[in-house]
């Protein structure tokens, strides 16, 4: 029981959700208060709550966060509204509200002075069980790879957010949290072959690029990295990561999947499955389960129908 007790204490919970923009009820089309608040609900009712929460697909200000969802006041970004609805949720729990939110922006698409979409990373943390030491919010890394120079000031920018935490007993660790791109269209390869998701040469190059970062932050010290990877396990941007840079694919470490794709989708669109998003970390972090991981479309997850993909929820000790 005291052993038990010491490992509740210890134990760290991390979260990552491709969230479509809040705005799923509209296709992806526009950001809506009835999508903030569903995953603020589903997040506030997870039991023990997230203390690492890592969100792609978030914008800043643009024409699309605010076409059909009313802002308080006008520079109220995206993730202010939905903090703003997560601390509602929150209300059912003990007080006090116990997140920090940051955000990492990456690209804004405009006609003349309109931002018509923004794209971005946040992370929120867990300010009562986790210490922030750093963070690269002012200039999240670029991992873009732009197959067509020409065309690289019109091209989505993929970024790296970064955080150096310290949990508890005073350990330092780091958190990573990232979106690649799809499979360039530009490559022979991808009009020659079929499965394409992670299979894009311009995919395996942001790999790299990311794992260069990884290791030039993290060093020694333990590390997670988390997001939507666009690509299945299997692929050469799996294989990379975990068998060239020794990265921990968890829930193959975990036994909740083997390398076919096909095994336990996180994503989803029309009738198509796919396994996109993953949990990666160094071999020095300890995993314990990933209780209320669940694959697309199941219905008993609090996450059902409330994006196009499932989040990943893992719990660790250091």
């Amino acid at each position: 029981m005291e052993e038990e007790h010491t490992l509740a204490a210890v134990a760290l919970r991390i979260l990552s959700y491709n969230v479509r923009y809040f705005g799923h009820a509209l296709r992806g089309l526009a950001s809506t208060r009835g999508s903030k608040r569903a995953i603020a609900d589903a997040l506030a009712s997870l039991e023990p709550a997230a203390d690492i929460i890592c969100l792609q697909e978030v914008e800043t200000l643009s024409l699309r966060s605010s076409l059909v969802f009313r802002r308080s006041h006008q520079m109220e970004t995206q993730l202010e509204s939905f903090m703003g609805e997560l601390e509602q949720a929150f209300e059912r729990r003990p007080p006090p509200f116990p997140y920090d939110a940051f955000y990492f922006r990456a690209h804004v698409n405009r006609i003349g002075n309109t931002p018509l979409q923004s794209m971005g990373l946040a992370i929120l943390v867990h300010r009562y069980r986790i210490k922030i030491d750093a963070h690269n919010c002012e200039s999240p890394h670029n991992i873009t790879y732009h197959h067509v120079l020409r065309w690289k000031d019109r091209k989505q920018t993929r970024i790296c957010a970064h955080m150096k935490l310290i949990g508890p007993r005073g350990r330092p660790f780091h958190v990573f949290n990232t979106h690649l791109s799809l499979p360039t269209p530009f490559s022979r390869q991808f009009w020659t072959r079929s499965p394409r998701m992670g299979f894009g040469v311009n995919q395996l190059h942001e790999a790299k690029t990311l794992a260069a970062f990884i290791q030039r932050h993290a060093g020694n010290e333990p590390f997670i990295v988390t997001g939507d990877f666009n690509s299945p396990p299997g692929s050469p941007v799996y294989r990379y990561l975990t068998e060239d840079c020794g990265l921990v694919g968890v829930q193959e470490h975990l036994h909740q999947i083997d390398r076919d794709p096909r095994d336990f989708p996180t994503a989803g669109f029309m009738k198509l499955r796919m396994h996109l998003d993953h949990l990666f970390s160094s071999a020095s972090v300890n995993w314990l389960d990933l209780e209320g991981t669940c694959r697309f479309g199941d219905r008993s997850s609090p996450f059902w129908g409330k994006s196009d993909h499932m989040p990943l929820i893992g719990r660790f000790d250091l």
